[in-house]
């Protein structure tokens, strides 16, 4: 589980930034585009990935399909946000867990017992609840399009890096170096097209923001890897865990430090939260029992 709590971290960690993104203006595709520079620089170093393992042979379509979709997710959550706004674009993202369940359970074999039933039922109501707001922002006509992409487009993806953690042909470390460098070819071909077409301008404020937002971006993915790899097993725990304390850590950091309001619905729902995450590692260990 500590891999779990590192992955929950970093990914609270890196939606805390493009919070403080918003406020202060940054450019959120320039900033992604060197996050995905920094975190290719942070997998060679730490990592040096065996790069006489890398033939054509051995990058998985799963590689490709993940390259794409990292930097293209982030346009979809910008747009689901300004068309649908941030409430219900959080959401979209959290309710994708029905996918990775469904995929943990058709896909993978995954063992649900009655604990882990009851369990997803508490964190499926905790995901409602606790991003339920009053009055959230008005919603443009075709905003339905951009929250199911983003839907898709997050529950795609954690069931893609489930599979990476199941390739051996090759060090997961490297398929980490593989699917960055993959992402980071699309979007700075993207932000060079903005740059030469639409005139924007590139900023040294948004390298050095995606310079830090790379960082935890980086420990996010290979600790969520790390912790499929350690749970290869249940990766419905890894799944709802991750989604579930992303929403519990979240929201305590919003309370505190940004000084958000919490409805009674929000309350119940982390209170929900706490329930699922008992009932899902209580049904981990009467597994392993």
């Amino acid at each position: 589980m500590i891999f779990l709590i590192f992955s929950i971290i970093c990914s609270v960690t890196v939606g805390v930034l493009f919070k403080f993104a918003k406020r202060y203006e940054i450019n959120i595709m320039q900033t992604v585009t060197w996050n995905y520079l920094f975190a290719i620089c942070l997998s060679i170093f730490f990592f040096k990935p065996d790069f006489t393992s890398i033939t054509i042979q051995s990058i998985s379509p799963v590689y490709i399909a993940l390259g794409i979709l990292l930097p293209v997710i982030f346009l979809f959550q910008g747009l689901a946000v300004t068309n649908a706004g941030l409430a219900k674009t959080d959401i979209a993202q959290r309710l994708s867990l029905f996918i990775s369940i469904a995929a943990a359970y058709f896909l993978f074999n995954d063992h649900f017992d009655r604990l882990k039933y009851v369990g997803l039922i508490f964190g499926f109501a905790a995901i409602v609840l606790t991003l339920y707001r009053k009055g959230s922002s008005s919603s443009t006509k075709n905003s339905w399009i951009y929250l199911l992409l983003v839907f898709v487009g997050f529950g795609v993806i954690d069931v893609l890096f489930k599979f990476v953690s199941q390739i051996t042909i090759i060090p997961y470390t490297t398929s980490l170096f593989l699917i960055f460098c993959i992402s980071f070819v699309l979007s700075i071909c993207y932000i060079l097209y903005l740059a030469i077409n639409k005139r924007t301008k590139l900023q040294l404020v948004n390298f050095v923001c995606g310079c830090i937002l790379g960082l935890f971006n980086f420990g996010n993915i290979l600790f969520y890897l790390k912790a499929h790899r350690a749970m290869a097993d249940n990766p419905s725990t890894v799944f709802a865990a991750m989604n579930i304390g992303v929403i519990i850590i979240g929201s305590l950091i919003g309370i505190v430090a940004f000084k958000e309001r919490l409805s009674k619905f929000n309350y119940v729902g982390l209170l929900f939260a706490l329930v699922a995450i008992v009932l899902i590692t209580l049904s981990k260990l009467h597994a392993i029992r």
